[in-house]
Protein backbone atom coordinates (compact mmCIF):
# COMPACT_ATOMS: atom_id res chain seq x y z
CA UNK A 1 0.00 0.00 0.00
CA UNK A 2 1.26 3.48 -0.86
CA UNK A 3 0.39 6.58 1.11
CA UNK A 4 0.95 10.15 -0.08
CA UNK A 5 2.06 12.86 2.37
CA UNK A 6 1.95 16.45 1.11
CA UNK A 7 4.57 18.91 2.34
CA UNK A 8 4.96 22.59 1.44
CA UNK A 9 8.06 21.73 -0.57
CA UNK A 10 6.94 18.50 -2.25
CA UNK A 11 5.43 15.06 -1.77
CA UNK A 12 6.52 12.02 0.22
CA UNK A 13 5.33 8.60 -0.92
CA UNK A 14 5.33 6.04 1.89
CA UNK A 15 5.52 2.39 0.81
CA UNK A 16 7.21 -0.89 1.73
CA UNK A 17 9.48 0.65 4.39
CA UNK A 18 10.65 3.26 1.87
CA UNK A 19 10.08 7.01 1.80
CA UNK A 20 10.17 8.40 -1.74
CA UNK A 21 10.59 12.16 -1.83
CA UNK A 22 9.64 14.27 -4.85
CA UNK A 23 10.55 17.88 -4.12
CA UNK A 24 8.99 20.81 -5.98
CA UNK A 25 10.97 22.74 -8.59
CA UNK A 26 13.23 25.31 -6.91
CA UNK A 27 12.57 24.04 -3.37
CA UNK A 28 15.20 23.76 -0.62
CA UNK A 29 15.71 20.55 1.32
CA UNK A 30 16.95 22.06 4.56
CA UNK A 31 17.47 20.62 8.05
CA UNK A 32 13.94 21.52 9.19
CA UNK A 33 12.32 19.81 6.19
CA UNK A 34 14.61 16.82 6.62
CA UNK A 35 13.48 16.47 10.24
CA UNK A 36 9.86 16.40 9.06
CA UNK A 37 10.71 13.68 6.55
CA UNK A 38 12.54 11.60 9.16
CA UNK A 39 9.56 12.03 11.50
CA UNK A 40 7.25 10.70 8.77
CA UNK A 41 9.52 7.66 8.54
CA UNK A 42 9.49 7.11 12.30
CA UNK A 43 5.71 7.45 12.50
CA UNK A 44 5.07 5.29 9.44
CA UNK A 45 7.44 2.42 10.18
CA UNK A 46 7.69 2.43 13.98
CA UNK A 47 10.60 0.26 15.08
CA UNK A 48 11.28 -1.12 11.58
CA UNK A 49 14.28 -0.04 9.55
CA UNK A 50 13.50 2.09 6.51
CA UNK A 51 15.15 3.74 3.54
CA UNK A 52 14.87 7.07 1.78
CA UNK A 53 14.81 7.68 -1.98
CA UNK A 54 15.21 11.17 -3.36
CA UNK A 55 13.42 11.00 -6.72
CA UNK A 56 14.81 14.09 -8.41
CA UNK A 57 12.24 14.84 -11.06
CA UNK A 58 12.68 18.59 -10.53
CA UNK A 59 15.70 20.75 -9.83
CA UNK A 60 16.06 21.84 -6.20
CA UNK A 61 18.72 22.69 -3.64
CA UNK A 62 19.94 20.47 -0.81
CA UNK A 63 21.66 21.66 2.34
CA UNK A 64 24.35 18.97 2.70
CA UNK A 65 24.00 19.08 6.50
CA UNK A 66 20.80 17.02 6.13
CA UNK A 67 23.01 14.00 5.40
CA UNK A 68 24.90 14.29 8.66
CA UNK A 69 21.65 14.40 10.60
CA UNK A 70 20.13 11.58 8.55
CA UNK A 71 23.14 9.36 9.22
CA UNK A 72 22.41 9.64 12.94
CA UNK A 73 18.80 8.42 12.64
CA UNK A 74 18.68 4.95 14.24
CA UNK A 75 16.14 3.46 11.80
CA UNK A 76 17.17 5.08 8.50
CA UNK A 77 19.54 2.56 6.93
CA UNK A 78 20.05 3.70 3.34
CA UNK A 79 19.65 6.66 1.00
CA UNK A 80 19.30 6.60 -2.77
CA UNK A 81 19.18 9.43 -5.27
CA UNK A 82 17.37 8.88 -8.57
CA UNK A 83 17.69 11.13 -11.58
CA UNK A 84 17.74 10.68 -15.32
CA UNK A 85 19.92 13.82 -15.53
CA UNK A 86 23.69 13.15 -15.55
CA UNK A 87 24.51 16.53 -13.93
CA UNK A 88 22.07 15.84 -11.08
CA UNK A 89 23.67 12.43 -10.51
CA UNK A 90 27.11 14.12 -10.43
CA UNK A 91 25.84 16.59 -7.82
CA UNK A 92 24.57 13.63 -5.76
CA UNK A 93 28.10 12.17 -5.81
CA UNK A 94 29.31 15.33 -4.08
CA UNK A 95 26.43 15.16 -1.60
CA UNK A 96 27.37 11.56 -0.77
CA UNK A 97 30.58 12.87 0.82
CA UNK A 98 28.47 14.40 3.60
CA UNK A 99 26.74 11.11 4.47
CA UNK A 100 28.94 9.23 6.92
CA UNK A 101 27.92 5.74 5.79
CA UNK A 102 28.90 5.97 2.12
CA UNK A 103 28.20 2.25 1.53
CA UNK A 104 24.51 2.96 2.16
CA UNK A 105 24.20 5.87 -0.28
CA UNK A 106 23.71 4.98 -3.93
CA UNK A 107 22.81 6.88 -7.08
CA UNK A 108 20.53 5.54 -9.81
CA UNK A 109 18.96 6.64 -13.08
CA UNK A 110 15.87 4.45 -12.50
CA UNK A 111 13.40 4.49 -9.60
CA UNK A 112 12.79 0.75 -9.96
CA UNK A 113 16.52 -0.02 -9.63
CA UNK A 114 16.67 2.18 -6.53
CA UNK A 115 13.68 0.40 -4.96
CA UNK A 116 15.24 -3.03 -5.52
CA UNK A 117 18.57 -1.92 -4.02
CA UNK A 118 16.79 -0.23 -1.12
CA UNK A 119 14.82 -3.34 -0.18
CA UNK A 120 18.04 -5.38 -0.29
CA UNK A 121 19.64 -2.90 2.14
CA UNK A 122 16.67 -2.84 4.51
CA UNK A 123 16.27 -6.63 4.46
CA UNK A 124 19.98 -7.10 5.19
CA UNK A 125 19.70 -4.89 8.30
CA UNK A 126 16.49 -6.61 9.36
CA UNK A 127 18.09 -10.05 8.99
CA UNK A 128 21.07 -9.03 11.13
CA UNK A 129 18.69 -7.62 13.74
CA UNK A 130 16.66 -10.85 13.88
CA UNK A 131 19.83 -12.94 14.25
CA UNK A 132 20.99 -10.78 17.17
CA UNK A 133 17.55 -10.49 18.78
Amino acid sequence: MTRKVELDCGVIWVQDRILINEMNEGALLDVETNRKILQIGSESFGHDYFGYISHRIHSYAVNPMVYRESAEHPRLKAIAVVSENALTRQTARVERQFYTNKNSFEIFSSLEEAKVWMMEQINAYSKVKSLKG
